[in-house]
């Protein structure tokens, strides 16, 4: 992945941090944006994968539009320049401040997950004299066969509309003058590396749009979601997702109505592989069963392994030779401080650069300062 150039700038620089290979982003971009506009589906980028202002203002350049989560989101999107036409707004808890954000920047949906969040942001819009245009993100009850944290599409989720309670919400949005029902939103989980799971969905938005169709109700868009995953273990073999395999299943298995525009929400497989956390051996450590190799990263740099044991190859890009196995952990206070547990990595000492990969996505996002942790700095390869 980095050559003898790159590793040399990376030695100059505190540790840790992370770098981003500007050239592999624009690919990919490129890539999805290819097979995207071939069949007319309309991209929103998931914020929430990585918000760092540059990652964000290279998306916008591309012209695609933002999925947020947050009201901060939405106000960092608008503040970037993405078009509040192009900007959705999700999430099952939507405070009222966040509703007014959406509301003023006029934004293109709001993902609506409840019939109270309904009646709240009627009132809300009439309030302010707005029009709220709004999608219901209906719960289709798929398994995504990925990790059960990053699971969002079942029953027992908190996310989404139940079938059951679609007279009722027809009902209420039909009497409520500062609402206008617009689409149908789905998400069903994240890191899906089984497509067979998508054609699932499609078939079950399928039989939900008839629902709709029964009724007389015109709905304008559709939004799959996204949660495509990438190769955390190869990494290498696929650094650009196959994005024509995945839209060839909707393509093959989503029945559109007459003028009707798809929308995906994609994240992770946008950023993913084109981010590293870089970091440096404070120590080795030999243990009676194992040996330690203790970086100066943590979980307050990279969180996932600890959150839900998520997997990310390691890299000595230091030192070569006989091989052994260590158990990788960060410097923070709590034992659940491990990257990864009897990992083989070339002999490994104090002051080796390791390369964690695949970590542009749920990684410098969600850093944190926890036992008074300095704010982790980020490098572009265009920069270096």
């Amino acid at each position: 992945m980095f050559n003898p150039e790159q590793i040399e700038k990376f030695k100059r620089l505190k540790t840790p941090f992370y770098y981003y290979d500007i050239s592999l982003l624009q690919k990919t971009i490129d890539e999805l944006k290819k097979e995207a506009d071939k069949r007319n589906y309309q991209i929103h980028y998931a914020v929430k994968a990585n918000a760092n202002e540059g990652i964000l203002q290279i998306i916008n350049d591309n012209g695609f539009g933002a999925d947020c989560v947050s009201g901060n989101e939405v106000s960092k999107s608008i503040e970037v320049g993405f078009d509040s036409n192009k900007i959705v707004f999700a999430g099952v808890g939507k405070s009222d401040e966040e509703i007014k954000t959406g509301l003023q920047h006029e934004i293109f949906c709001f993902n609506v997950e409840s019939i109270q969040e309904i009646e709240v942001i009627n009132s809300i819009a009439g309030s302010m004299n707005k029009t709220a245009p709004i999608a219901l993100r209906i719960n289709p009850n798929i398994n995504p066969k990925t990790h059960h944290y990053i699971t969002t599409g079942l029953e027992e989720n908190k996310f989404g509309i139940n079938f059951d309670d679609f007279d009722q919400i027809l009902g209420k949005i039909s009497s409520y003058k500062n609402l206008v029902l617009t689409g149908l939103h789905f998400h069903i989980g994240s890191q899906v590396t089984d497509l067979e799971v998508y054609k699932s969905l499609c078939i079950r938005i399928n039989e939900l749009q008839k629902w709709f169709v029964d009724h007389n109700i015109e709905i304008k868009h559709l939004n799959a979601g996204g949660g495509l995953g990438v190769n955390y273990e190869n990494p290498d073999e696929n650094l650009i997702p196959d994005f024509k395999s995945f839209f060839r299943v909707f393509e093959q298995f989503l029945e559109l109505q007459p003028d009707q525009i798809l929308h995906f929400e994609i994240g992770r497989a946008v950023v993913a592989q084109c981010g590293s956390l870089i970091s440096k051996v404070l120590f080795i450590k030999e243990g009676l069963n194992t040996n330690f190799a203790i970086l100066d990263a943590g979980m307050t740099e990279l969180l996932r392994p600890a959150l839900y044991q998520a997997y990310h190859k390691i890299e000595n890009l230091t030192s070569i030779g006989k091989e052994k196995r260590y158990d990788v952990v960060g410097p923070i206070c709590e034992s659940s401080d491990t990257f990864a547990k009897s990992y083989i990595l070339p002999e490994t000492k104090r002051g080796d650069l390791i390369s964690l990969r695949s970590t542009g996505a749920y990684g410098e996002v969600m850093a944190s300062h926890y036992n008074l942790r300095s704010a982790i700095q980020s490098y572009f390869s265009d920069q270096l």
